[in-house]
């Protein structure tokens, strides 16, 4: 194991998970839409490298979903559509640098 810096200042995990049974999660094809939203706005902002976009499975607040965490400042965003990302990336630009 080699232990290293944190190549990306942020990290932004949007939650995909989706469950078998039919109950409420995040997870829908909106989601991937979301994440290729996000990607596509961060790019534009000239914060690729900077920035990082992932998807992850379930964060545990499925009854708030769609979620957004970014890491490592600690922002949670809940009922997230893609009319959001806007704000989303105002919100974090000050930890972007």
């Amino acid at each position: 194991m080699q232990a290293q810096p944190a190549p990306y200042r942020l990290h932004i995990w949007v939650c995909v998970n989706r469950r078998e049974d039919g109950s409420k999660a995040c997870g829908n094809e909106l989601q991937m839409r979301l994440k290729d939203a996000l990607k596509a706005a961060v790019e534009a902002r000239g914060w690729k490298g900077k920035v990082r976009v992932s998807h992850s499975g379930c964060m545990g607040l499925c009854a708030r979903g769609p979620n957004v965490m970014v890491h490592p400042i600690g922002r949670w965003f809940s009922g997230v559509t893609e009319s959001d990302v806007a704000a989303i990336l105002d919100e974090i630009a000050p930890h972007v640098g």
